[in-house]
């Protein structure tokens, strides 16, 4: 005998008098064998004859009036019908004939199977159409579906037409309101609820008036946002807007008076946030949130916490924008406050909301708050760096690769040349620039972020894939790549490219994918070497891997190595035109330098890049991948996670056993392992133990702090410490190197001055003091080929040395100018000048302030002593 199968449809109504005959007749027309049915209607206060028109189909069929009085809109009234329900599976459809009953059958079926715990009429999968909306109202669909984006993968997100089975149902809210109840379901369900779509053909309604508008939209946004986590409502932002008003009345009142007395913009902006920050919690703990706050929460310590991480967000961020403002844009002072407190009105009020005064009550899924927090922290990460990008000096590195710039080349003594070309790329659109010189970077950073995603998503899902974006965003090696004009930013992006395609290539068996990795593998070898080592890496995995040797026997890896070959031949050709110098830098002058251990200093830079904390978590992740059990489903992504992170970590840690390691070598080793990372921060928490919990509640205090060290650290390299400005010297900080530019400068046109001669500028230093004079010193139109670096008094400068040839500065004048006295007191520098000076000294200033002092002297007719022969 066929089970028979229990299915209650459930039909919202509100004044459908003209539809709701025609609806019940075809439902109830539709072929439906070993099935129980019955229609409940779920009537929000209908006055034009609708419940009297249903109340005719209950003597004569299985159909029954629920009466509703409408308060929580369309969702309340089916909670109302689903209470009343029979069946075990409900489906839920609009009275307006838009949802074609003959899909019902196609709807109930795979949930009776037990495929699936939802499935959901889409217009928006292939074969779904909406052939009578115009395109306002189809951008409006998209629009209200994109919205939903953290909380479901559905394609269709606002469908009103959908079966489910009757728990799931009954599990949402009691307090769900507005028209997309099917949204409230699939947040309710979790991480693990099954749902999927089938393709409907939504016809607009002939008969009747629509009941969307404005007021349900607003009513979508704001559960949207509740099943976030967040308490925001008219009522909190209404409040929260009162007090902003306070806030801003006394925060422009104190700015303006200290301003005006002279105290200057950080410490008066300061103050100002300070004030308003402390008031604004007050009436927010007491007034704007308190109705949403239970009881037993209002003396809890930690929210005072939560809320000076958000201020401290919220005021970095608007000191940059002020900053930027007021020096990048020439905006009156009082003008670029407004602006900023304006951001950081929208940092305070969503920070209030989600993260200082949450909803008392449990959140619809575990998940959804980590996605929520992925998508604010990746804004206001953007949105910070972007703040800063073009107000904080460069430092030395990214000034010498400016300087590589001015001297476009396809390769170099000590990097590939794709830094060079990202920053002769932006500096071509925004000038010669910080902001020109590190857009480079920060695009290089996005396309990291997506390919990571994506990456994830491929691996362990959607909530993984969101949480390793928030670990690209949080942790520090990753943060630094998206505001440093560096050779790791553009590294790091081909890193995760290459992985994403790498991924698609060996566990999505997908044959294009090997093109995109041999891509983007070139890419990286113009960034930096380092990449090379996910070459052993993937031949070790086409060996591990049983699927993935018949790769071996395929043309397609062996076309991503020539397509790698192929953008990677510049550097090559550069290097067989200079004797190989830029290969036996990176390899062979590294291996024979001295005997070191340095395998401590190894693990201590890995807790630095990825916080203590998160190289811990690491290490956790790591061991909770499944290795053991080859008929696994996690098996092979374990495997690939395994060998693209021990491969070219081993590499390092061999080498740390004999030689010298840098702090930033590993950074792009970890991308293999931030999905596995991402993945056990968003497991299930039943089935988690409290060490696990435990760790997981740990990444939220290490995240948040990490972006206070970030806003803040950035806060103070422009804008300094109110009343003090800055704790250390230029040698220590990069905050005065447009002051130390100008200074030498002015040396520079004094004694050009007094000789009548172009003057030579000689950083004593390898390459730093060189490369920020020529980019800081605005003072000397050709400031690039008058800093000339120390390889023309015999020392070594890296690319000045290339860039500079002795011979062809005889008898040039020259400062020597350095931040160390003993530099400029050497006895060997006397042979390279007819005269030398003594030794002379500048401070140099920044708002009022010193901030450190470099050393100088002048030489007369530089001699021809820079090759061996005179030495």
């Amino acid at each position: 005998m066929k089970h028979i199968h229990s299915v209650s449809i459930v039909v919202p109504t509100l004044n459908e008098v003209d539809n709701i005959d025609l609806l019940l007749s075809s439902i109830l027309s539709q072929p439906a064998p070993n099935i129980m049915l019955e229609i409940l209607v779920a009537d929000g206060g209908s006055t034009d004859g609708t419940r009297e028109r249903v109340q005719a189909w209950e003597a004569k069929s299985p159909v029954r009036l629920i009466r509703g009085d409408g308060t929580h809109g369309l969702a309340g009234d089916v909670l109302t019908a689903t209470r009343c329900a029979n069946g075990g599976i409900v489906v839920v459809m609009d009275a307006d004939l838009s949802h074609p009953p003959d899909r019902i059958p196609d709807l109930i079926k795979p949930i009776m199977d037990g495929s699936f715990d939802m499935m959901v009429g889409s217009r928006y999968v292939p074969g779904g159409a909406t052939p009578d909306w115009p395109k306002s109202r189809r951008l409006l669909s998209r629009l209200g579906g994109a919205l939903a984006w953290p909380i479901t993968e559905l394609r269709d997100p606002m469908s009103g037409f959908f079966a489910v089975r009757k728990e799931h149902l009954l599990a949402v809210d009691s307090d769900a309101s507005g028209f997309k109840i099917g949204l409230e379901v699939i947040a309710t369900g979790g991480e693990h609820f099954r749902v999927s779509e089938i393709p409907i053909i939504f016809r607009d309604r002939v008969l009747g008036q629509s009941k969307i508008g404005l007021g349900q939209m607003i009513s979508y946004i704001h559960r949207l946002l509740a099943l976030g986590g967040g308490v925001v409502s008219f009522g909190t932002a209404g409040r929260f807007a009162g007090v902003g008003l306070i806030g801003l009345a006394s925060d422009i009142l104190i700015f303006q008076v200290l301003f005006a007395a002279g105290f200057g913009l950080g410490v008066s902006h300061a103050v100002g946030f300070a004030f308003a920050a402390i008031l604004n919690y007050i009436l927010n703990s007491r007034w704007a949130f308190a109705p949403k706050i239970a009881h037993n929460q209002r003396r809890d310590w930690t929210r005072f916490a939560r809320f000076l991480t958000v201020c401290l967000l919220a005021f970095s961020l608007r000191g940059g924008i002020i900053a930027c403002a007021v020096q990048l844009f020439g905006w009156p002072p009082q003008v670029s406050l407004i602006l900023g407190i304006g951001a950081a009105a929208a940092v305070n009020y969503f920070g209030n909301a989600f993260f200082v005064f949450p909803s008392p009550k449990e959140r619809a899924s575990f998940v959804i708050p980590w996605r929520v927090a992925a998508i604010g922290v990746l804004g206001y990460v953007l949105l910070l760096r972007l703040a800063f990008l073009g107000v904080v000096d460069l430092i030395p590195e990214e000034a010498y690769y400016w300087n590589y710039a001015q001297h476009l080349d396809i390769g170099y003594l000590d990097h590939p040349p794709m830094v060079a070309w990202l920053i002769w790329l932006g500096t071509s659109l925004f000038g010669n620039t910080e902001f020109g010189v590190r857009i480079g970077a920060y695009v290089a950073w996005i396309a990291t972020a997506i390919f990571v995603f994506q990456f994830s998503r491929n691996l362990f899902g959607k909530s993984a894939a969101l949480v390793s974006v928030l670990l690209v965003a949080t942790l520090p090696f990753f943060f630094s790549t998206g505001i440093m004009m560096m050779p790791d930013a553009p590294l790091t992006a081909a890193w995760a490219g290459t992985l994403y395609f790498l991924e698609r290539a060996l566990l999505g068996d997908k044959r294009w994918a090997w093109l995109g990795a041999g891509a983007w593998v070139g890419f990286g070898m113009l960034s930096k070497y380092t990449i090379v080592l996910l070459g052993p890496a993937t031949l070790i995995f086409l060996l591990i891997d049983a699927r993935s040797r018949r790769w071996l026997l395929r043309p397609e890896p062996y076309i991503a190595f020539a397509i790698a070959v192929a953008l990677f031949s510049p550097v090559i050709i550069w290097n067989a035109m200079n004797e190989w110098v830029s290969f036996a830098f990176q390899s062979t002058r590294r291996l024979d330098s001295s005997t070191n251990f340095s395998l401590p200093a190894l693990a201590g830079s890995i807790a630095v890049l990825l916080t203590p904390f998160g190289s811990i978590a690491a290490l956790l992740a790591f061991r909770r991948l499944n290795f053991k059990d080859k008929a696994a489903e996690n098996f092979r992504r374990s495997t690939f996670v395994g060998v693209y992170t021990i491969v070219p970590l081993s590499v390092f840690v061999m080498f740390s056993l004999f030689h010298s390691v840098k702090l930033n070598w590993t950074g792009p080793i970890w991308l293999a392992l931030i999905p596995a990372i991402a993945a056990s921060i968003v497991a299930a928490t039943g089935k988690a133990s409290k060490f696990d919990n435990m760790v997981r509640q740990l990444w939220v205090p290490t995240m948040a702090s990490t972006l206070v060290i970030y806003g803040l650290g950035l806060h103070y390299l422009v804008l300094g410490l109110p009343m003090t400005g800055y704790v250390g010297t230029i040698r220590t900080l990069p905050v005065a190197w447009q002051e130390f530019g100008h200074t030498v400068g002015l040396v520079q046109n004094e004694i050009e001055r007094a000789t009548e001669k172009p003057v030579l500028l000689i950083g004593m230093d390898r390459y730093f003091l060189a490369s920020q004079t020529a980019f800081y010193n605005r003072l000397d139109e050709n400031a690039v080929k008058s800093s000339v670096g120390s390889g023309v008094v015999g020392k070594n400068s890296l690319m000045y040395n290339y860039w500079f040839e002795p011979e062809n500065l005889m008898g040039s004048n020259a400062i020597l100018f350095s931040l160390k006295r003993h530099e400029l007191e050497q006895e060997s520098l006397t042979k390279y000048f007819q005269s030398l000076t003594q030794v002379h000294q500048r401070e140099v200033v920044k708002q009022g302030v010193p901030v450190g002092r470099f050393y100088y002297r002048i030489g007369y007719q530089l001699r021809n002593c820079a090759v061996p022969e005179c030495r």
